[in-house]
C-alpha cells in the first residue's frame, strides 16, 4: 500500500489513540458495516473472563489461588454467560463489553472482598502472615499484602518511569518516508537516508549505546518467576490466612465480613459517566490497586473505577435496593 498525497495526514499520526476512542469507533464501525455476530466467547475462548482474570493474576504477581474467587464471582454477576460476552453489532439491544477491563474489575473486586483495601485492615491481615511465615518457613507461605505491595510498588514504578521516558523519546516516524506527491519521494528518501546516517555518526561519536532491535510482540508486561531472586514470586502463595477452612463442596468464604461499595451512587442515563473517581475519597491501597491495572492496560483510572461499580452492582445488587430505598425515605423527610 502506496501512502502519499492526503493520505499523509491520515496516517501521519502524531498521538497516543485513547482506549475509549479505539473501543468506541470499533462498536461504530462493526454496526456501520452490519457485521453479523461474533463467534459465540465459550470458556475456552481467550476474551472470557474465566481465562483473561488468570492472565492478570499472573501479571500482577497474585496468587494462584485467588482465581477460584474470580471465576466465583464471574458466575455470580453472570457475566460469563455466552450470550452476555458475544458481540452483535445488528441485534436491537445490542451489548458491548469491555473484556480486559471487566476481567480486571472483577480482580479488584476480589482483592476488596478479601482484604476490604480500607488502609488498615490488609495491613493487620499482613502481620498475621508474616508472623505465620516466620513460625512455620518449611510451609507453604501465606500471602503477605505488606510484602507484595512493596514488590509490586517497586517494579511498577521502574516499568513506568521507563515507559514515560520512551514515550517522551518516541521519535514519530515511519520506516518509509511519507510524501505529499511521487515529485517530492525521493527528496524525501535523501532525506531520510541523510537523517539516519547523520544520527549514526553522532551515536559512535558519543559512545552511545546502538539502537536495539524491537522485541517481539507479549501479551505480558512484567516478568515474574520463582527463579528469579531479587523479586519474590507470589504466585505459590496460599490465601489460607485470609479465608476460612471449607467442607468438600462449599463454596469460598472470606474471613473478612465486610465490604465497602466503590460508587453509592450512579450517574443519571443521559450522563456520560456511569459515575465519578476522586482519589481523595478512596484509600491508598485501593488507588494502587487501580494504578497498576490502569497502567497495564492504558486507560484512566476512572474508567477502570467505573467498571468496578458496575460488578459491583450486580454482586451486590441487595445492597444497592437498599441504598437506593434509604436515600428516596430521606429525600422525603427532607421535603416535608
Amino acid at each position: 500500500m502506496k501512502i502519499y498525497g492526503r493520505d499523509k495526514g491520515i496516517f501521519g499520526i502524531e498521538s497516543w489513540p485513547n482506549y475509549e476512542e479505539i473501543y468506541k469507533n470499533m462498536i461504530e464501525i462493526a454496526t456501520f458495516l452490519d457485521l453479523p455476530r461474533f463467534p459465540d466467547i465459550t470458556e475456552d475462548c481467550y476474551l472470557h473472563p474465566n481465562i483473561l482474570c488468570m492472565k492478570y493474576l499472573m501479571e500482577v504477581n497474585l496468587p494462584d489461588e485467588m482465581h477460584g474467587l474470580t471465576c466465583q464471582v464471574v458466575k455470580m454477576t453472570g457475566i460469563g454467560e455466552v450470550d452476555f460476552l458475544t458481540f452483535d453489532p445488528i441485534a436491537k439491544m445490542k451489548r458491548t463489553v469491555k473484556y480486559d477491563v471487566q476481567a480486571v474489575a472483577v480482580i479488584v473486586v476480589v482483592l476488596k472482598l478479601l482484604f476490604l483495601l480500607d488502609d488498615n485492615l490488609e495491613w493487620s491481615l499482613s502481620d498475621l502472615a508474616e508472623k505465620y511465615n516466620k513460625e512455620n518457613k518449611e510451609e507453604k507461605p501465606w500471602f503477605d499484602f505488606r510484602k507484595w505491595y512493596q514488590v509490586v510498588k517497586k517494579t511498577f514504578d521502574e516499568k513506568k518511569r521507563k515507559w514515560e521516558e520512551a514515550r517522551a523519546k518516541y521519535m514519530w516516524k515511519s520506516e518509509k518516508p511519507l510524501y505529499h506527491s511521487h515529485i517530492d519521494k525521493s527528496v524525501a528518501y535523501k532525506r531520510r537516508e541523510m537523517v539516519v546516517n547523520l544520527q549514526k555518526q553522532f551515536s559512535t561519536l558519543v559512545d552511545s549505546t546502538p539502537i536495539v532491535e524491537k522485541k517481539g510482540p507479549s501479551s505480558f508486561q512484567f516478568n515474574w518467576t520463582e527463579e528469579d531472586t531479587d523479586r519474590t514470586c507470589f504466585h505459590g502463595h496460599s490465601l489460607q490466612g485470609v479465608l476460612i477452612k471449607k467442607k468438600k463442596g462449599q463454596s469460598l468464604i472470606t474471613k473478612n465480613s465486610l465490604y465497602w461499595l466503590s460508587t453509592q451512587k450512579f450517574c443519571k442515563s443521559h450522563c456520560r459517566h456511569v459515575t465519578t473517581y476522586e482519589e481523595s475519597n478512596f484509600s491508598l491501597s485501593y488507588q494502587f490497586i487501580l494504578n497498576i491495572f490502569s497502567f497495564l492496560l492504558r486507560i484512566k483510572t476512572s474508567f477502570l473505577h467505573e467498571e468496578v461499580s458496575l460488578i459491583e452492582k450486580k454482586l451486590f445488587k441487595k445492597k444497592y435496593r437498599e441504598a437506593k430505598k434509604n436515600s428516596s425515605r430521606s429525600k422525603k423527610v427532607r421535603r416535608y
